[in-house]
């Protein structure tokens, strides 16, 4: 029981600390499988940020601008997957970074 909620907290802190709540629960639990969901979280934000930043870059010539479009939505998007999926106590993984860990 302990271990959903903490896979909820997790995947919904991408809307309020990306960063530091998936740190903190990746130092403070000690079931693997919530380490894995923080690591997974932590990568999927990190990547997510890099691609953004890119696709802003390239969207002055025009080219990044339907991929900042696709990365922006994914970034709150997936969060919410992720939340329905540990409420319903299912495996899931973050795309993108859920194979690396």
């Amino acid at each position: 029981m302990e271990s959903k909620w903490s896979k909820v907290i997790i995947h919904a802190s991408a809307f309020f600390a990306p960063w530091l709540v998936p740190i903190i629960f990746f130092l403070i639990s000690s079931d693997e499988e919530v380490k894995a969901i923080s690591i997974q979280a932590l990568l999927f934000q990190i990547v997510m940020g890099v691609l953004i930043a890119i696709a802003g870059v390239l969207s002055f010539v025009l080219i990044g601008l339907p991929f900042l479009l696709i990365f922006a939505i994914m970034v709150f998007i997936v969060p919410i997957i992720g939340i329905v999926k540990a409420l319903s106590d299912e495996p899931w993984r973050y795309p993108i970074v859920g194979r690396w860990v």
